[in-house]
């Protein structure tokens, strides 16, 4: 956040100050994260700290809905352990979560495709039930594609003409934008599967982080994952494994996949523009995502 330098002694000091019997396990800070800085904290905890606007909205949010939802996921997840209120020290608050080991799929990607199906596919049929009427919003994640026309036709023209074919991207985001749309109850969502948030261990899915935008929706939201994080080999698995995929379900996950590879491939050329972190190994994963979406067009 403007004005906050976020480092171990500021870290240590809040749990000092508020969490006193975890102020002296071992701090280190981990890279990556978008709205929040991540510091690990012993083996078994880790601190999310907010360094975005929209963050302390999203941590809040992961405050009062994943403890909830946590224990019916079959993946390990950076459930809220302790909750950190803003202080003099920090105006805003931050919270200690469960480490999940691994490494993010844009670090360590899945290669055991089959196995790694059969866990993405448990974790959605898990985390998609009916959501209740005060589930959080988060517009336009998790409603109809046509809401996004106009972030795919930004994307389009950034980032397609750097190499791949116009014509097959558009007709793959046309035919999703025309499959009928979802009339069933909306569904929890995590609303944001991309490869940063999907952590792989032993070759395959392990975990699954970042919770921010956590809403309710059309489940082909987050089916989109099946074309972002897996070889294509377990794009099958993945479809027959979560039911019910039916096929315009399908088609509106597979745009939903086309749209968050180019955003992903935006994202990881855009080193220059002041974005947290840095995101090199978001474009490659973008790219790979995005061949995988036309082969299946």
């Amino acid at each position: 956040m403007d004005g906050y330098a976020i480092d171990e002694s500021l870290v240590r000091s809040l749990l000092r100050d508020q969490h006193p019997d975890l102020a002296t396990l071992p701090i280190r800070e981990v890279p990556g994260g978008w709205d929040n800085q991540l510091w690990r904290l012993g083996n078994e905890l880790a601190v999310r700290m907010p360094r975005t606007q929209r963050a302390p909205s999203l941590l809040r949010k992961e405050q009062q809905w994943l403890p909830l939802l946590a224990p019916r996921l079959p993946l390990p997840v950076p459930c809220p352990m302790r909750v950190g209120e803003p202080s003099e020290r920090f105006p805003f608050p931050w919270t200690v979560v469960a480490w999940v080991p691994g490494e993010p799929s844009d670090h360590a990607p899945i290669d055991r495709s089959t196995h790694a199906a059969e866990r993405l596919a448990g974790f959605l049929r898990a985390l998609h039930q009916p959501a209740p009427a005060d589930a959080p919003a988060n517009a336009p994640r998790g409603a109809q594609l046509i809401a996004v026309d106009g972030e795919f036709e930004k994307l389009f023209r950034a980032v397609v003409p750097t190499g791949h074919a116009t014509a097959e991207v558009r007709a793959s985001w046309e035919n999703s934008v025309a499959a009928p749309t979802w009339d069933g109850p909306a569904v929890w969502l995590h609303a944001d599967l991309h490869p940063a948030n999907a952590v792989v261990a032993d070759g395959t899915l392990a975990g699954v982080i970042d919770f921010g935008d956590l809403c309710a929706g059309d489940p082909a939201t987050d089916l989109s994952a099946a074309w972002l994080l897996l070889p294509s080999a377990g794009l099958p698995a993945v479809l027959d494994a979560y039911d019910p995929a039916d096929p315009a379900m399908i088609r509106r996950a597979r745009g939903w996949a086309l749209l968050r590879s180019l955003a992903l491939i935006d994202i990881g050329r855009a080193g220059d523009r002041g974005l947290p972190g840095g995101k090199p190994t978001w474009g490659p994963a973008g790219r790979a995502a995005l061949a995988r979406v036309l082969a299946s067009t």
